[in-house]
């Protein structure tokens, strides 16, 4: 199997981080080194790389920018692979290349595979990549929101199958009561709106109109009220084309251009300019016959009908009624009525419509008790199983009295506001009608509490990686880091939280940030940030303890002294504790 791998990171001038490789193990990797030697840096990075709030102040002293480069391995189908793909990046030999920078001005900018993108895409690839826990991580454990969708996550398709349908019913229920309450506290407004969608369809439905019948009408009127001026004009226009019957002396232009066309044509054989003239003479003479003739006809069948422009103009009233309220012309008052007779539809309506909300909303409510009964069921079985296992984990890590369990409850409601519950009406939500708490007995006689009362620091720290080993049993996460989360334990439950990081990066890789060498000797890989100062300037690198140097490394962190005999002994025997458990 391929699983996803942080190969290494390039730090360069972030902190007191000049220069840096970190070379990652697939397996477990620590990280440690003396207190302030700069080892957050390394979680740092990593939450730059994977899209982090970027702080300039984070820029070492004197550098323009820092930079954090990282490699990734992943199997071209992981779900990191195809979202990284999404975004235009490639592959480099099965190996996603990250990089981020980020200036001292403030300015930050991210590549994948090479391509420039967003900082939520980074992000993105985080839920896919790395699970981070710190010491204000273990906070997020501490609320009960966070429990339950532990739990959920946990118990799988078990919880998922009818959370999604409960969601589903849900959501559709909740937009069934918004419209029902609408059609309900607005009945006054939409009775007021049908009212006057009918006054107006009413209104043009006597009326009549036709389209185009507006720019008709108004052209019928232009040429009635100008009868008289009309005529006369065709009447003048027609006597000096053609001539006038009383007035034989009168010169007009059909003579005229006959008279022209003749001469023309007397001579035309003897030079073809002159006949291609004489030609478009004679069809001036057909063009005034025929101006000549229409003119006669249009004077003829003008007629000055008084009556005629009277009911034109009644027309047109009634028509610019209905455009000054309804539309700029004809064709938009029909396009409302059109409109407006769609949506009275709809508000004569609204009766039938409130009965089939009302009878769809009791139906919903009573799917949604079905299904948050099925619900709380599921969460009820996997909850057992949860606090079984996670018990036994925290056995293996020196807590072999502690109990865990889960207290699954629900908050009475009214009926009108609640959905019943075997039997109750509870409150209900868009994640069901369970409130979800983890609660711990740390030893016998104890009674049950919710962790953030009933859990030490360094027992929650337990807790929490309990969780952890459990959960990578069911959905691995391709790497977990730890910054320091084995603060406040020690001896024998610092060996066990060793033990139990090295069995977790058995199906996942694993980054630990610690100050207990009981944790350290049990990594494949050990990590040395150490931190130099030249009487100005503090510089801190990071090197790839083996042999020697890590038995010297892990007797400092035993009794401060590399080279004392029994540290030395003490952290020899760690090893080889490690190594017998691999």
């Amino acid at each position: 199997m391929v699983i996803t791998v942080l190969e290494e990171m390039r730090i360069r001038s972030l902190g007191v981080i000049d220069d840096a490789v970190v070379e990652l193990s697939p397996g477990f990797t620590a990280v440690t080194g003396e207190t302030g030697a700069g080892k957050t840096m390394v979680v740092t990075s990593l939450g730059l790389l994977l899209g982090g709030r970027a702080d300039p102040a984070l820029v070492r002293i004197g550098a323009k920018s820092a930079v954090v480069e990282g490699r990734v391995t992943m199997a071209p189908d992981a779900p990191a692979a195809r979202r990284a793909e999404e975004a235009g990046a490639e592959l480099d030999d099965g190996a996603l290349l990250i990089s981020r920078t980020v200036s001292a001005e403030g300015r930050s900018r991210a590549h994948l595979g090479g391509r420039a993108v967003p900082m939520g895409v980074l992000a993105e690839l985080a839920e896919d990549l790395v699970a981070v826990h710190g010491q204000t991580d273990q906070q997020g454990l501490l609320r009960p929101a966070r429990q339950r969708k532990a739990l959920d996550r946990y118990a799988g398709d078990a919880v998922a199958v009818p959370l999604t349908a409960y969601t589903t019913a849900y959501r559709r229920l909740r937009a069934v009561a918004t419209e029902l309450e609408t059609l309900t506290t607005r009945a006054r407004e939409r009775a007021q709106e049908a009212d006057l969608l009918r006054f107006g369809l009413t209104e043009i439905a006597d009326v009549e109109p036709v389209a185009g019948e507006d720019t008709e009408l108004a052209a019928e009127a232009e040429r009635l009220g100008h009868a008289e001026a009309l005529a006369s004009a065709a009447s003048v226009a027609h006597a000096a084309l053609a001539g006038h019957p009383e007035d034989p002396e009168a010169v007009d232009a059909t003579t005229l251009v006959g008279g022209a066309g003749r001469a023309l044509d007397a001579v035309r054989a003897h030079d073809p300019a002159l006949a291609g003239l004489a030609e478009r003479m004679g069809e001036i003479a057909i063009l005034l016959a025929d101006v000549a003739g229409e003119l006669s006809g249009y004077a003829d069948n003008l007629d000055a009908d008084p009556l005629r422009l009277a009911a034109v103009e009644e027309r047109r009233a009634a028509l610019t009624g209905l455009t000054r309220k309804y539309g700029a012309d004809i064709a938009a008052v029909l396009a409302w009525a059109e409109t407006s007779a769609a949506r009275l539809t709809e508000l004569e309506g609204d009766d039938d419509r409130i009965a089939g909300l009302a009878a769809e909303h009791t139906t919903l409510r009573t799917e949604l008790s079905g299904l948050a009964e099925a619900l709380t069921d599921a969460r009820t079985e996997a909850a057992a199983r949860f606090a079984r296992d996670v018990t036994a984990e925290l056995a293996s890590l020196a807590m072999p009295h502690a109990r865990v369990s889960f207290d699954i409850r629900q908050t009475e409601a009214d009926e009108r506001t609640g959905v019943e519950v075997a039997g109750r009406s509870v409150a209900y939500g868009p994640h069901g009608v369970d409130e979800v708490e983890l609660l711990l007995a740390p030893h016998p006689g104890a009674q049950p509490r919710p962790i953030a009362k009933g859990a030490s620091g360094g027992e929650l720290s337990r807790v929490m990686l309990a969780v952890e080993v459990v959960f990578a049993g069911s959905d691995p996460v391709p790497t977990y880091l730890f910054d320091e989360v084995d603060a406040g334990v020690g001896g024998k439950a610092a060996v066990e939280v060793g033990r139990r990081l090295a069995k977790l990066a058995r199906t996942a890789q694993v980054v630990v940030v610690t100050h207990l060498p009981q944790v350290a000797a049990f990594a494949d890989r050990q990590l040395l940030v150490e931190k130099t100062v030249d009487g100005a300037v503090t510089r801190s690198g990071v090197t790839v303890l083996e042999g020697e140097e890590r038995v010297r490394e892990l007797s400092r962190m035993l009794a401060g002294q590399e080279d004392s005999e029994t540290a030395r002994a003490h952290a020899e025997e760690l090893l080889a504790t490690a190594r017998a458990d691999a």
